[in-house]
């Protein structure tokens, strides 16, 4: 998961990570309203955050790619294990994230 400061940025980063096939989905939820401590001080902020779906071995290029075009100074990431889910849903994301990461290696 991460959040995002406008749409416009959540789109960018989200399409970056589906494009390059780091995420085989990423979920955009709109007007998230963050309460949290920043340098001493309570903030609150709209934010869009992002349900990032990946393998495990692909998150550290999720946190790469968030981090090079977060307009934040701390970017949220966080990984969250699957413990179970849809069998077909769950083949699908193993499988398009695997393809994705075998064409790369081949360019």
């Amino acid at each position: 998961m991460s959040t995002c400061a406008s749409r416009e940025e959540a789109e960018a980063i989200a399409t970056r990570l589906v494009t390059d096939g780091t995420a085989a989905c990423v979920n955009l939820i709109d007007k998230v309203t963050s309460i949290f401590q920043w340098k001493g001080k309570i903030e609150q902020a709209s934010e869009v955050l992002l349900i990032i779906k990946t393998r495990s071995n692909a998150a550290g290029k999720v946190e790469e790619t968030i981090r090079s075009m977060s307009s934040y100074e701390c970017p949220e990431v966080i990984v969250l294990p699957v413990s179970g889910g849809a069998v077909q849903y769950l083949d699908w994301l193993e499988s398009t994230v695997r393809m994705a990461a075998q064409s790369s290696t081949t360019e």
